[in-house]
């Protein structure tokens, strides 16, 4: 999928989860803990396309994710892509083709999904809010890039930043000081995989059971669904229904979850 439905996919998964843990486990969290959760996990949705480089020094090409921060996001993503590249050559089987890039290799894999994951949580553990300010600048810029993709792109990659550093300082002032922020972590990572689902439902597919072996000489194997089911990248159905379909659960979650919010101000219960 192209990183606008990418976000909006991990927006929606962030907002109906909430929703659901508040509903059926009486799990309830602040409008700040579900907004900065919703902007982590559309962000993480964007993150596996970091794999995928342009022109650094034209300050052109690379996907959503790379174009976010200009030349200094087009550099990061030239060095995972080669990163990747050489994850793929390194531990590539037999029967697994050769490549010259490492887009949809190891950034489109579980194990990257939870090392991200994983990586965040433990960041904010040992550094605390000095931590979560560097990832909450990062990810709202991920965030913004794909949820408001055309008026980002007017807007260029200096007016992102700066609302990106704005926004995580904002937001910096307001947590509270002594916490470890494993939702954080959990966003990312949750993005992350929805990314990898999306993908899936392209002809493309990713190497999701990396690193099962799927076969005789095969251990990066594309998984996917089959051909004709598939939807077209950039296609009418993506960028039409299921855009529509993100949004409208996005909206729905967020006016049930700020509907309770509002109730219990006022101690009315529901």
């Amino acid at each position: 999928m192209m990183g606008p439905q990418h976000a909006l996919s991990g927006a929606a998964a962030w907002l109906a989860g909430c929703w659901a843990l508040d509903q059926f486990a009486g799990y309830e969290q602040s409008p700040l803990a579900i907004a900065i959760g919703t902007a982590m996990c559309a962000g993480g949705a964007l993150l596996p396309d970091i794999d995928l480089s342009g022109r650094v020094t034209k300050n052109r090409g690379g996907a959503t994710v790379a174009r976010t921060f200009g030349v200094f996001s087009l550099f990061v993503a030239e060095v995972v892509e080669k990163f990747s590249l050489g994850v793929y050559t390194a531990t590539r089987l037999s029967k697994d083709p050769k490549r010259d890039n490492g887009h949809r290799t190891f950034t489109h894999t579980l194990p990257f999904a939870a090392l991200i994951g994983w990586g965040t949580s433990a960041l904010c553990t040992a550094f605390g809010k000095w931590a979560v300010i560097g990832i909450l600048f990062f990810m709202i810029g991920l965030a913004l890039r794909g949820l408001f993709d055309e008026w980002a792109e007017r807007a260029g990659w200096v007016v992102i930043t700066l609302l990106s550093a704005g926004a995580a300082y904002l937001t910096f002032l307001n947590l509270p000081g002594d916490r470890g922020y494993p939702m954080l972590g959990v966003a990312i990572g949750v993005g992350c995989v929805m990314h990898l689902f999306g993908d899936m439902i392209t002809k493309s597919g990713v190497p999701i059971l990396w690193p099962i072996p799927t076969g005789k000489g095969r251990l990066w194997r594309m998984i996917g669904i089959n051909d004709d089911w598939a939807i077209k990248v950039g296609g009418k159905f993506e960028t039409i229904w299921l855009r529509g379909a993100f949004t409208l659960i996005s909206l729905a979650s967020a006016g049930a979850l700020m509907g309770r919010a509002v109730l219990s101000r006022f101690n009315i219960e529901i």
